[in-house]
């Protein structure tokens, strides 16, 4: 019986002692592409400056323009009708008049989420070269450190003890700075066990959040 217990003792202690080591193996970071992207990148200001020229020139005159088109489409299907009722014009034109009508009549219903995939599309065409740098460090960050998780910023817990990786993409990068949005979550994981390596330097978002249309 003695011998039972002993050999039901080792394996329970062979179990947490291989449940302690794969914990000390699992490597959890936090990152995420779009914002080391808006906030990491100097030269998104130049793609958020192009947003801005894209939505004023653009969407708000394209908008105006269905606006104007679905006013005189209603006035013409307004006057056809009378003339169709008189006998005066085809009821296929009229028909014709009020697809077209409705079509516009859509599109400014629904502009605010057709405007909103239009800018979408617009800055993923304008920051693609920077969405392919960041995702070629991420890339290299994670074969050469090998971790088991990563995090969005937004699943990260404060005081969870985890590694901030946009500070590692960002030495990836050889960015010398990074603003404060980017350095909350966790720390570095190249510093010293004493924590008395700086992170990289802190600044400014250079071109802060893109306003959506």
């Amino acid at each position: 019986m003695k011998k039972i217990f002993f050999f039901i003792f080792i394996l329970t202690s062979l179990f947490f002692a291989g449940e302690k080591v794969q914990a000390q193996q699992i490597k959890i970071g936090v990152f995420d592409i779009d914002a080391m992207v808006m906030y990491g990148m100097p030269g998104y200001h130049n793609v958020d400056s192009l947003l801005q020229i894209y939505q004023r020139d653009s969407l708000n005159a394209e908008y105006e323009v269905y606006q104007n088109e679905y006013q005189r489409l209603d006035s013409t299907f307004k006057a056809d009708s009378l003339l169709v009722a008189q006998g005066k014009k085809s009821k296929t034109l009229l028909d014709y008049t009020e697809g077209e009508r409705r079509k516009m009549l859509s599109n400014i219903v629904y502009w605010q989420q057709i405007a909103q995939s239009k800018f979408d599309n617009k800055r993923g065409q304008l920051a693609k070269p920077l969405y392919e740098q960041v995702a070629n460090a991420y890339r290299k960050v994670i074969e050469t450190k090998k971790y088991t998780l990563i995090l969005k910023p937004q699943a990260y817990e404060a005081g969870s003890t985890v590694d901030n990786l946009f500070i590692t993409v960002a030495k990836e990068l050889k960015l010398t700075s990074l603003p404060q949005e980017l350095l909350q979550f966790g720390g570095d994981p190249d510093a010293p066990k004493t924590g008395n390596a700086a992170p990289p330097k802190t600044n400014s978002p250079a071109g802060g959040a893109t306003k959506k249309p």
